[in-house]
């Protein structure tokens, strides 16, 4: 018997300082059985930092090799925004960067995340659409607290920090642009 994904319910207070975003989203995520808790949370951080882009969407992520993580896609069916979390091989960056108007990657493991890009960096100059940003979840146990199937998180963006609080929690998560 196949493992189901875990529901999720966020209501999501969001204010944007950086680019003057405010706005409350009421969001589900599905937290496929092999993912864990911090990528599902960095997915959720992958939402507030691109919110601003009209009918942004969660996808299938991991349970589909053909979809990013989060996109937008137009009217037209064209897609003007892909997202995917991780460490994508070269290959794959040039297939997302060819399918979309803007590609955006965000990493979350660490040093692990630096030392890849390190060893990709040189070949993506020919990327002229392509955003790599590093997150940093400074306390992955307060992470791990904050995380219920319903959650109400208030957020605030400014400077390089995403500020999380909910009733019980606050964190805060760095965020650093690699690449634009």
């Amino acid at each position: 018997m196949a493992l189901k994904a875990t529901i999720f319910k966020i209501k999501l207070s969001l204010s944007n300082l950086d680019v003057h975003f405010y706005d409350d989203f009421n969001l589900t995520l599905a937290r496929h059985p092999s993912e864990n808790n911090l990528r599902m949370m960095a997915r959720l951080m992958a939402f507030i930092l691109n919110a601003q882009e009209e009918n942004l969407a969660f996808t299938k992520g991991l349970s589909s090799d053909s979809e990013p993580d989060l996109w937008k896609i137009n009217h037209d069916g064209s897609i003007d925004l892909w997202i995917e979390l991780g460490h994508l091989d070269e290959r794959r960056i040039r297939q997302v960067a060819s399918k979309t108007k803007k590609a955006k990657i965000y990493t979350y493991q660490g040093n692990m995340s630096l030392q890849w890009f390190a060893s990709i960096e040189a070949g993506l100059s020919r990327f002229s659409n392509l955003t790599i940003t590093h997150l940093t979840f400074p306390d992955e146990a307060a992470l791990e607290e904050m995380v219920e199937r319903g959650m109400s998180i208030s957020c605030t963006i400014e400077d390089n920090e995403i500020w999380l609080a909910t009733e019980t929690s606050r964190m805060c998560v760095e965020y650093k642009i690699l690449r634009s």
